[in-house]
């Protein structure tokens, strides 16, 4: 089979479509499906990967991707929820760039009816890795009392976009902070009622002026960098600040005396971690994830779907901040 494969950790340009053996059925467990692949998310992790900066560090050649759509071609002998001919999507924390992965039962979710393969492969990881953060992490939408206000950064990226989306399904008011016009518009379409276009903007004082004086109650950050403390610093008294990554190549350095000052929480998000440790909960999220795209509550935005021999280039164009919310690889 075809797969697409890292031989050294140099970054995007190290990517090469090679055949491999495909995946042998007498040797699937009782509790594996082996799945047809019809597209697999392309996410930062992989960029990470591809570099040798990520927190798993598998030896080169290996396959990247974290989340795939296909069809269910064999299961094991004690797996009950999926049957041959089912569509699904499924995560991973690496191999999903190839034509047959196997994947554990609890890691593979069906597709609802409507919803398409790119779709499905776009989904996973960004709207699982947000609902987590959002509801498990900061407990967005549970206060009665009154409306939250959330500020995301990096906010027309994958994971920002899944953020603007199920902030508002959640109840929030949503801030998009991104670094251009264009991206702004982006996430205003996807549901976020102001924008803030960082650089241009002083992001403490715009925030503090849409909040009228308040600040924002969740700050969503995969960006780190330099507008981790200018967030932290427009947070709300008893606010949550959560780190989710690092997409600017640079980890910030937090005065502690702010977390005092603010009397808030800074909350990791590490959500390959609880899905480990947490598979049956991790399911659910996903179960509900893909039942709200089903029903149109969710529309995760597919920027381009790029065949196998263009993976680099998909790998490049995210680091290079130049995709608005997710490409997807075809076999």
């Amino acid at each position: 089979m075809r797969a697409v494969r890292i031989h050294e950790l140099l970054g995007p340009d190290s990517l090469r479509v090679d055949e491999v053996p495909a995946p042998d059925l007498g040797s699937l467990s009782p509790t594996d499906v082996l799945l047809d692949v019809r597209a697999a998310g392309v996410n930062f992790p992989d960029v990470l990967l591809s570099r040798g900066k990520y927190q798993f560090k598998p030896a080169p050649p290996f396959i990247p991707g974290g989340e795939a759509a296909g069809v269910v071609r064999a299961v094991g002998s004690k797996v009950t929820t999926l049957s041959v001919g089912d569509r699904v999507a499924a995560t991973m924390i690496h191999g999903a760039f190839a034509e047959q992965i196997v994947v554990p039962e609890l890691a593979a979710v069906r597709l609802p009816d409507g919803v398409s393969f790119e779709a499905g492969a776009a989904t996973l990881l960004t709207y699982a890795t947000t609902l987590h953060a959002l509801e498990d992490r900061a407990r967005l939408g549970q206060r009665r009392d009154r409306r939250e206000t959330l500020l995301v950064l990096g906010a027309a990226g994958g994971v920002g976009l899944a953020a603007v989306q199920l902030g508002k399904l959640l109840g929030a008011r949503v801030l998009a902070a991104a670094s251009s016009d264009e991206k702004i518009a982006t996430c205003l379409e996807a549901g976020a009622e102001a924008g803030i276009v960082y650089g241009r903007e002083d992001l403490k004082e715009r925030v503090k002026a849409l909040t009228n004086g308040d600040g924002a109650d969740v700050v969503y950050d995969p960006v780190g960098g330099p507008y981790a403390e200018p967030a932290l610093r427009a947070i709300a008294w008893e606010g949550r600040y959560l780190v989710v990554g690092f997409a600017s190549g640079e980890i910030p350095k937090i005065p502690l005396n702010l977390v005092l000052l603010k009397g808030c929480d800074v909350v990791g998000v590490f959500w390959g971690s609880f899905a480990a440790r947490e598979p049956a909960k991790n399911r659910g999220h996903a179960e509900r994830l893909l039942a709200w795209v089903g029903d149109g509550s969710l529309s995760p935005r597919v920027d381009e779907a790029l065949p196998f021999d263009r993976a680099g280039e998909a790998l490049a164009r995210l680091e290079g901040r130049k995709v608005r919310g997710k490409i997807v690889l075809v076999p």
